[in-house]
């Protein structure tokens, strides 16, 4: 059943789109031979005329149109007749392109006021973070840190801690030997080297037989993640220099030493990098009874394991006056557009993989599971995101979508004429299959992500 509520909820996103084209026309005095819900590619399901406009129900529920006498050649309505869309001004024009757009970011807006309204709350997207009972193995480097169950985990080597993902990527990707080292760490290792052998250069190899004295203290690696990172919104990279098997062979004689003596392979760097590589600290800040407490660091161990159980507790907003539900509701569509439109750029920049695009399969199931696990409402903002989300796919200057029609309007207004309509069929036909490909390959990503769960 929750499938099919979000299924439903979907399709009311897209039924709201192609209203808002209807209205819109409608508006102008333009006249609306067929408004099509799904892509008109395969059998129809249903047909039925309601005045002058043919209501159609395609099998591919995964889209919608409304269809403009200007589309069929041979219509009968005279070329120069005030009800086609070419004969209407730019600005007309323009209007009913994007009154998709504008339908879908009202009906965004809608939906959450809706939800703060009748729950009187709204998620705030952070979760606090508890800590609970040590599990690590005696001798463990938790043991020292002063950690307690119940404590809030509140920052990890800087980074504010409000879900659960951004702590387990951090500790995860500080597991001690991990062999990625950040180049101002090895830097700063061998400056400290420097420091103690002045008579060797950074990249000559130290004679055999020649002992350097080594640090009694390195620089430790920690690893971090900005806040885009911490969202989700973008992949986190732990950056930095991978190290071969040559410098891990290197470390393992460098261990509890504190003089090496060359056997003629390595050079003062090699030497830097080895010692860079390591135990990588986590340096906790908590709070407990209101009060912030700095934890002694914390080092995972070669899994990237630090042996505490964890608790997460999402932070709602109360919304219980209409001043409340108009502001909370702008600012979490707001937060969580902003957030969408950075990971679609990082989409766009390959920084994230198409591999990792998904769709309507997907986020049915997603949000039939969320629906199941914390009600309906859950359900309706995951839909008023995705609304927003349609908003923004639509107006993208790209042929065959409704910003690919204003980017020909605007051509049309700086030229002083429209483009010929034979170049934006062809256009619009290479684009349109563009997309059915890349909606083929989007739900084949979905399908895939399924199987494996």
């Amino acid at each position: 059943m929750s499938i099919v509520i979000m299924i439903l909820l979907l399709s009311l996103l897209i039924l709201v789109h192609e209203v808002g084209h209807f209205l819109a026309a409608r508006t102008f005095g333009i006249k609306v031979d067929k408004f099509g819900f799904g892509l008109p590619v395969g059998p129809t399901l249903f047909r039925t005329k309601i005045n002058d406009v043919e209501i159609l129900v395609h099998a591919l529920l995964l889209g919608g149109y409304v269809s403009f006498p200007d589309d069929d050649k041979d219509c009968d309505l005279p070329k120069d007749s005030p009800e086609r869309f070419i004969n209407k001004p730019v600005w007309q024009r323009a209007i009913v392109v994007s009154a998709g757009v504008i339908a879908n970011v009202i009906c965004a807006i809608a939906l959450v006021i809706l939800v703060a309204s009748v729950s009187g709350k709204l998620p705030s997207g952070n979760y606090e973070i508890f800590a609970g009972g040590i599990t690590a193995p005696k001798g463990a480097s938790i043991w020292n840190s002063g950690l307690e169950a119940g404590d809030r985990i509140l920052e990890v080597n800087g980074c504010k801690i409000n879900n659960l993902y951004s702590f387990m990527t951090i500790v995860k990707n500080s597991a001690k030997n991990n062999g990625i080292i950040k180049v101002q760490t090895i830097d700063e290792n061998y400056k400290r080297l420097k420091e103690l052998n002045p008579g060797l250069e950074r990249n000559e190899v130290i004679p055999t037989g020649i002992a350097i004295r080594l640090p009694l203290e390195v620089q430790k690696d920690t690893i971090t993640m900005d806040k885009y990172a911490a969202k989700g919104a973008k992949y986190f990279k732990n950056e930095g220099i991978k190290i071969d098997s040559k410098i891990e062979n290197l470390q393992k004689e460098l261990e509890n030493k504190t003089v090496y003596t060359s056997d003629g392979k390595y050079s003062m760097y090699d030497v830097a990098k080895a010692l860079s590589n390591g135990e990588h600290p986590l340096n906790i800040i908590v709070e407990r009874d209101n009060e912030t407490v700095k934890l002694n660091p914390i080092y995972p161990d070669e899994k990237g394991v630090i042996g505490i159980g964890l608790s997460a507790k999402q932070t709602m907003i109360e919304t219980k006056t209409i001043p409340s539900i108009t502001k909370e509701s702008c600012k979490y569509l707001w937060e969580n557009t902003y957030l969408m439109m950075y990971s679609l750029g990082q989409l766009f920049t390959g920084n994230i993989p198409l591999k990792d695009m998904h769709g309507v399969v997907a986020i049915t199931k997603i949000g039939g599971d969320m629906i199941e696990k914390s009600g309906k409402s859950s359900g309706i903002l995951l839909a008023a995101l995705i609304s927003m989300n349609l908003a923004i796919l639509n107006i993208l200057p790209i042929p065959a979508l409704d910003g690919g029609h204003l980017m020909f309007l605007l051509v049309e207004k700086i030229i002083g004429r429209p483009v010929d309509e034979k170049v934006i069929e062809i256009i619009s036909n290479v684009f349109f299959s563009l997309l059915i490909i890349l909606m083929i390959f989007v739900v084949f990503n979905d399908i895939t992500l399924l199987i494996r769960k």
